[in-house]
């Protein structure tokens, strides 16, 4: 789940080339050669078969539906943030609300009410209220949004419901479980995607077009992560329910949180469309920073004393790609820091920095032939040279949204997607790719730092270049008269 306190391709398309940049291909040569792994390696690379019939959904579009009918699972902070965007999105309705806590279920209706829509059914009270609201009503998407390890529960759940789902991060949290709501996906012909909101965000969403228009020459390395002092939050009775953030560090050594950072570095390098990541090495720092925060800031009595933290400071993960590339992803919630998820991508000819503070945009480049000396550019002019059209399109309708507009243009874009009929920017293969570093980092960690494969979750269909977040521009359909 996203905390609201953050601070805020299809192939290469043809269009007019920039003043100063030479356009050319950034997926490079031949793919590399076979990598020496170890068997626990070669062991989370196996590759489940296919059941009789099942069949990929990569380039599946949805099936256009005139009103998106949503129920949304788990009513805490991130869904009390996201419940005005799906209510104001043109043509949605959220039909279903659920929550363990039957309150929260009727806040979260009561919410929608005085938008003026439909009051939503409530589901809640007991563990498989969620059962109840799937099978009952006609759901078109399933929002689900509750603590992580539930998610893979009812993901699954909805996906067999019939309904699409989007599901806040992580997917799921072990390997089998990423495999299986591939293979559910596919048995299911429903699409399954990761709530990833930071792929569209203004700045990853003009370096990615910048990436494939090649700004940056042959993209070589990326570096981005989810670094954010959650200290208060995780020692704040009651805003994570239960404590469950909390409790995860007490019970996983695991990169848990560093999809923020890592995917829109792997929209910019093609990942599952020309390239793919192969193998994963972790490192971690000692688990300092929660309990040097509760001896300095919580009283003796409080339950937390009772804990033992055993999730590193800083978790590192090494990640490299067939086309030769690597990726550095970080996370690192329990330490004082300014927030950051780093976005920072390089090549031949340039490289891009966010979070430190070049101009307005918080970001600098420098890229040749049109820099030169040694001395770093702000980023507003090249952002303004490469803005998505969905900032150009959303700019005004997503302001004062969570997380600096890109919470709003996320759903507009999935509820556009859905309404008009188009292939997802985001599928269950990018999904199952981005998550693969919480349970393979475990992995890689327990064996010093070794390698560890990272499975092909499309089975083949990486090489293939195909549609993505670099989309084409397109039109929200018209909601009929009532």
């Amino acid at each position: 789940m996203h905390d609201a306190s953050a601070p805020g391709h299809a192939h290469h398309e043809a269009t007019a080339e920039p003043s100063g940049w030479s356009r050319r291909t950034v997926l490079g040569g031949a793919v590399a050669g076979g990598v020496l792994l170890g068997a626990s390696a070669r062991a989370t690379a196996a590759e489940p078969p296919r059941a009789t019939g099942q069949r990929s959904m990569a380039n599946v579009p949805f099936a256009a539906v005139e009103t998106v009918k949503i129920g949304l699972i788990g009513l805490g902070n991130r869904v009390m943030g996201m419940v005005t965007g799906w209510t104001d999105v043109p043509g949605t309705q959220v039909v279903a609300v659920c929550d363990i806590r039957a309150d929260r279920a009727k806040t979260a209706a009561d919410r929608v009410a005085a938008k003026g829509k439909p009051r939503p059914k409530e589901y809640g009270g007991t563990s498989t209220s969620y059962e109840q609201m799937l099978s009952r009503e006609e759901l078109d998407l399933v929002y689900i949004a509750t603590p992580w390890e539930f998610h893979y529960t009812h993901g699954k759940a909805a996906l067999k419901a019939g309904a699409h789902v989007g599901v806040e991060l992580p997917i799921a949290t072990q390997l089998s479980e990423l495999w299986d709501l591939v293979n559910t996906s596919e048995s299911t012909r429903k699409h399954l995607w990761l709530m990833e909101n930071c792929s569209y965000g203004r700045n990853e969403l003009a370096m990615l077009k910048m990436a494939h228009e090649g700004v940056f020459g042959d993209v070589t390395s990326g570096h981005g992560g989810y670094l954010h002092d959650l200290r208060s939050l995780l020692f704040n009775d009651g805003y994570y329910t239960d404590d469950w953030r909390r409790l995860w560090h007490t019970r996983s050594t695991a990169s848990f949180y560093p999809m923020h950072g890592l995917a829109p570095i792997a929209a910019a390098m093609d990942i599952n469309r020309g390239d793919r990541m192969t193998t994963l090495s972790a490192t971690s720092t000692e688990p300092k920073g929660l309990a040097d925060y509760r001896e300095r800031f919580v009283p003796r009595d409080h339950r937390s004393w009772k804990e033992t933290y055993v999730n590193g400071d800083l978790t590192t993960c090494m990640i490299n790609t067939a086309q030769g590339r690597t990726i550095r992803a970080e996370h690192n919630v329990s330490q004082p820091r300014p927030y950051s998820r780093i976005n920072s991508l390089e090549g031949s000819h340039g490289v891009f920095e966010d979070y430190v503070g070049g101009d307005k945009t918080g970001a600098r480049v420098y890229v040749e032939p049109n820099h030169s000396g040694d001395a770093w550019r702000g980023f507003e002019a090249l952002r303004g040279e490469f803005d998505h059209w969905l900032w150009k399109e959303l700019e005004d309708d997503a302001a004062g949204s969570g997380h600096g507009g890109m919470d709003y243009v996320l759903q507009w874009r999935i509820i556009q997607q859905m309404r008009a009929g188009l292939v997802p920017d985001i599928d269950v293969y990018d999904s199952a790719a981005w998550c693969a570093p919480v349970p393979l980092s475990v992995v890689s960690l327990a064996d010093k730092g070794r390698p560890v494969a990272i499975p092909d979750f499309t089975r083949g269909q990486w090489q293939k270049l195909r549609p993505g977040l670099d989309s084409k521009p397109s039109a929200m359909p018209p909601v009929p008269a009532r």
